[in-house]
């Protein structure tokens, strides 16, 4: 009965037996005569691999991942694929999806299909399942060799560099070997002088020009250490974590609106003030990090922790008629999901939403095993009434008040209730004297003069019958007797001042991630449909990464934790690219959101991983690989480029020369009003509004919030405050390439467009900056006798920091003057061009009108809007 299939280890273990019992048991055992002969094992590499090498390596080899599926190794046929299930079930055939698969005759499942190749014969499908029932075995497996991005970054010995080539530090080093291996070898590019030098990295580390009194004093300063003690100076100023949080805060999607159509404004502006404070204290990244991801679940969670998980909270949040609450808290999810790979790891994640990742090691179970960490969120909008119409909610922040606004809140509360008890006395009186009221009203109509004083509408309801009027009529009758009543009118005006006030104390909110008490279940979405639910997961990292260390049911904090783990290979070297891309104009990696298989590798690859291992050895420094940057020679390079290094190394990827790239939308602005002197330096509070073309709002969305533009200082603050609402962002950002940060932005654009010439030429703000710098000007020096010349000189400083050369300071005291004989021959159109606000004593309003055509065109120079 066991014919030929007895193992051979248990015939030798009843060995002890007798030689009676023995016999007895091989006499059973023995075959019979009519028994067929057992079928031989399957020779996976005689039958199986040629076997799908011809049907199969097309679409699921190692360069395709059709539906999911690899038949690569036997350890992704085990993977769950696009169904949600395994190819094959080891041992079993009749329950394996790819027995299935090319048996079946139903066109659309039937594999391989008919226009890609020949069906699978009944002897190729038999031999398929032989080899699956006998446990699937693939003997010559082995593991696929890791893509370089997959590897632990590790500090290599620098390299010895020939001759006389500058190098301050090891980027240097590196730097410099690469360009001596080009054939033939290259050099580097001579130092940039000292002024274009400090503009450089002062726009580089705080966004901001140095004023022309620094570039004399470093001009001045010949040594060594001026340019690091400048540097450091930098690093310590709060405009620094100004000018950097704007780079995280498009990777954070932070707005101040949900978007979608109906993009109504929310308070988030507290994360944004957070960023900028972790910047400036240089926050190790690690911290910054777990503080943003799972702040809320840190054991005694400050305040600040709590706000920093905005940082997931900056989703998108469709509040639309009709909108499905569960589809919208999945998608949000989904954003997170999505935005943390890209952030942290450099990895489309997104592409394992709905299957296995085609080209690298990530697949749909991994994708929702992250999904996990992040699923235990309630929802995030809610039914207003009855309506089909939705509002933003889930868990906000409430900043306590301090004790002084407390005590002033708690005052102007008792002032409201005592008003408004005055008010509903008053309205007692009026409803007892209604009646009076009502006769002399109607006595009032007989008389023309004050009759006419009655709107038309109330005379109407007066003269119909009090038994006909409606409930309506009725309301505006009283509502128009208490206008009437100076008493009442008084009160009501004292109540409404007092609400206002109370308004304005209301406690600053933040929206902030939390976790539920009863965790959500977790399954796979079948082609990422959220109503389609697959196989259950829990939560977990990806088997291609290092292992998470977590005790029981690990949550956003173990995630956190895993995520900045020096074992992880992919988020120190996907930050310092990140950041040297903001330098240099592009990363080490040039394909900053993918290092996976289908993206760029690195130029410099073992910079990149001293770079990314003196970062965490740095205890996480930010400012530390900074400084490290702008101190090295590459850095320090001029830009000035010849016709036969543009051959050699046309997108500067050897970092043959400095950088020279047009500046972002928010340092351009910025730039600009530093240069006018009319840049605020106020930090921290909710958005501000700036000039922009009026009725702009009221064109995008349903119920559009009012833009009130803002006054005083608020109108001069930097880029980074600004109000951006999705649906309709700053127009002049929008027009230097500034996302609308409807999703996560790991790099922006940067185009060349006439738009952006006719907004610096016509912007009304612009207009107001360059009016800013015509006043600076044409004040300055008034009383010790500073010449035109020289007032332009000072300009070309202010805006470029450089020396101006003879012909440009002509061609601009040429311009100046044609410009002011035009307006002295025609006064009114220089004081049409200049309100007499903006004509300080001393000067007429025809020089303010010619300074502000030599100001324009210094504010609209490419250099001025150029980091070079």
């Amino acid at each position: 009965m066991y014919g030929s299939q007895v193992p051979r280890a248990l015939i030798v273990g009843l060995s002890f037996f007798s030689a009676v019992t023995l016999s007895v048991w091989s006499a059973v055992a023995a075959p019979k005569a009519t028994d067929k002969p057992a079928a031989a094992k399957i020779d996976f590499e005689k039958s199986i691999r040629p076997l799908l090498v011809q049907h199969c390596q097309d679409c699921h080899g190692p360069d395709a991942r059709e539906g999911g599926l690899r038949l690569t190794s036997r350890k992704n046929l085990l993977l769950r694929n696009d169904s949600g299930e395994p190819a094959i079930v080891a041992g079993k055939s009749d329950q394996s999806e790819l027995i299935h698969r090319v048996s079946t005759k139903v066109e659309g499942e039937q594999m391989p299909p008919a226009d890609v190749g020949d069906q699978l014969t009944a002897q190729e499908i038999a031999t398929l399942k032989q080899w699956i029932d006998e446990g699937a075995v693939w003997p010559s497996e082995s593991e696929e060799p890791k893509h370089w991005a997959y590897l632990p970054p590790e500090k290599h010995p620098l390299p010895k560099i020939k001759g006389s080539a500058r190098v301050n530090n090891a980027i240097d080093a590196y730097v410099v070997r690469k360009l001596q291996q080009q054939n033939p070898p290259l050099q580097q590019a001579p130092i940039a002088d000292p002024a274009r030098l400090l503009r450089r990295v002062s726009l580089d580390l705080i966004g901001l020009p140095p004023t022309p009194e620094q570039v004399a004093a470093f001009e001045k300063d010949h040594s060594p250490a001026a340019y690091e003690k400048y540097v450091d100076n930098l690093l310590k100023s709060p405009r620094y974590g100004e000018k950097w949080a704007r780079q995280w805060l498009d990777l954070a999607r932070y707005a101040d609106s949900n978007g979608f159509q109906a993009d109504q404004l929310r308070e988030m502006w507290l994360y944004r003030d957070w960023v900028i404070n972790a910047l400036n204290r240089d926050m190790p990244f690690n911290q910054f990090t777990i503080q943003q991801i799972a702040g809320d679940l840190i054991p005694n969670a400050t305040l600040d922790q709590k706000i920093a998980t905005g940082f997931h909270r900056c989703t998108t949040c469709n509040v639309e008629a009709g909108v499905d609450p569960e589809e919208n808290r999945v998608n949000q999810i989904f954003d997170r999901v999505n935005t943390t790979g890209m952030v942290w790891l450099g990895t489309t994640f997104e592409c394992a939403q709905c299957h296995n990742h085609k080209y690298d090691p990530f697949t749909q179970q991994d994708y929702y095993q992250i999904f996990a960490f992040f699923n235990n969120t309630p929802l995030e909008v809610k039914q207003v009434g009855k309506s089909v119409t939705f509002d933003v909610t889930g868990p906000k922040l409430m900043v306590p008040l301090s004790k002084e606004t407390q005590q002033q809140k708690d005052q102007l509360t008792n002032e409201r209730l005592a008003l408004q008890k005055k008010v509903n006395q008053r309205q007692k009186q009026l409803e007892e004297s209604y009646k009076t009221w009502e006769e002399s009203t109607l006595a009032l109509l007989e008389n023309s003069e004050e009759g006419a004083k009655v709107p038309d509408n109330i005379r109407k309801i007066l003269n119909t019958e009090t038994d006909k009027r409606t409930a309506k009529q009725t309301k505006a009758l009283t509502a128009y007797q208490r206008e009437q009543d100076a008493d009442y009118a008084q009160l009501n005006e004292q109540l409404n001042q007092v609400r206002e006030k109370l308004n304005e104390l209301e406690p600053d909110t933040s929206l902030v991630m939390v976790e539920m008490d009863k965790p959500r279940m977790n399954n796979i979405f079948k082609r990422g449909n959220f109503l389609d639910k697959g196989a259950q997961v829990a939560p977990q990292t990806p088997e291609a990464l290092h292992p998470l260390q977590a005790q029981g049911t690990p949550n956003r904090l173990a995630f956190a934790k895993w995520l900045v783990a020096r074992e992880n290979p992919l988020v120190a070297r996907v930050t310092v690219n990140r950041w040297w891309s903001q330098f240099f104009g592009q990363g080490i990696v040039a394909t900053q959101e993918d290092f996976g298989s289908q993206g760029d590798p690195p130029t410099h690859p073992e910079l990149l991983d001293w770079l990314s291992v003196e970062f965490m050895e740095h205890n996480w420094s930010m400012k530390h690989v900074h400084k490290l940057i702008v101190m090295s020679a590459t850095y320090q390079q001029s830009s000035k480029v010849t016709p036969a290094l543009l051959e050699a190394d046309p997108y500067n990827k050897l970092l043959t020369r400095g950088p020279r790239l047009r500046l972002s939308a928010e340092t351009i602005r910025d730039n600009a009003l530093a240069i006018s002197g009319l840049l605020s330096t106020k930090m921290g509070g909710p958005p501000i509004y700036p000039p922009q073309p009026n009725g702009l709002w009221r064109h995008v969305g349903r119920n559009a919030p009012k833009y009130n533009t803002s006054t005083e200082e608020d109108r001069y603050r930097r880029g980074v405050y600004v109000i951006w609402r999705r649906s309709a962002p700053y127009p002049s950002f929008t027009n230097f390439d500034a996302p609308d940060r409807g999703a996560c932005t790991i790099n922006r654009s940067r185009t060349n467009t006439p738009l952006q010439a006719l907004t610096l030429l016509n912007d009304p703000a612009y207009i107001e900056i360059a009016t800013g710098l015509a006043k600076r000007l044409a004040t300055r020096g008034l009383t010790s006798g500073m010449t035109d010349r020289e007032r332009i000189e000072y300009a070309f400083r202010l805006c470029l920091s450089r020396q101006p050369k003879t012909v440009e300071v002509d061609h601009l005291t040429k311009v100046f003057e044609q410009e002011l004989k035009h307006f002295q021959d025609h006064p009114q159109s220089a004081q049409k061009l200049i309100s007499a606000e903006n004509r300080p004593e001393g000067v007429g309003a025809s020089r303010m009108a010619a300074w502000l055509y030599v100001a324009n065109i210094l504010l609209n120079l490419d250099e001025t809007i150029t980091k070079g």
